[in-house]
């Protein structure tokens, strides 16, 4: 009985170290900061997000411009209220605006990346869900309009911020702003 537990004991010590370079690589970059306590109420602060790798952030971007033209498209034509058809028509045609910079940005990178635009699981289960919304739309794509551009923004801030491609960085900084109004006004949203 005392050799099994030795011997499970010694195994697990062995396959605790055979983490993988992904595992290393995630925990390196769990820069969480917890502030320290005091009398006001204080939440955990992230650490800056680490900018993703010249042809993920392009992935990214690309996607999220494809989701924001379809979602838009949706609006224009699902949307109850005028404001939400005005800003589905106003996605089409930035994010469009921006589909064409984000290709020549990256046909600049080194090496050149040609984006080729898909939706995730997670978009194409939202895409569906506004579909599916009828009286709800508004609401609805208001909600998924903030998050997607709350999420749009910190990609395109940590990428102009620390990126290593330097067309990437400039269209991230340059995007940054644009996309910051656009999370603005979908605060505004019915």
């Amino acid at each position: 009985m005392k050799m099994q537990i030795v011997l499970a004991a010694g195994l697990l010590v062995a396959v605790s170290g055979c983490g993988s370079q992904a595992d290393d690589a995630a925990a390196a970059q769990d820069t969480t900061e917890v502030a320290p306590p005091n009398n006001s109420m204080q939440t955990p602060t992230q650490a800056p997000a680490a900018a993703d790798a010249p042809m993920v952030f392009v992935e990214k971007m690309a996607a999220s411009d494809l989701f924001e033209i379809q979602a838009g498209e949706l609006a224009r034509d699902m949307g109850t209220s005028q404001k939400v058809k005005d800003f589905g028509a106003m996605m089409v045609t930035d994010h469009t605006a921006s589909s064409t910079k984000l290709t020549t940005a990256a046909g600049a990178a080194q090496p050149a990346i040609t984006p080729d635009p898909k939706l995730g699981p997670d978009q194409e289960a939202k895409l569906d869900a506004l579909r599916a919304a009828g009286d709800g739309f508004d609401a609805l794509y208001a909600q998924q309009q903030v998050a997607a551009h709350e999420m749009a923004l910190a990609t395109l801030q940590a990428q102009a911020a620390s990126g290593t491609a330097p067309s990437l960085k400039e269209f991230a900084a340059a995007t940054a702003p644009v996309v910051e109004q656009h999370l603005s006004m979908a605060r505004m949203l019915p």
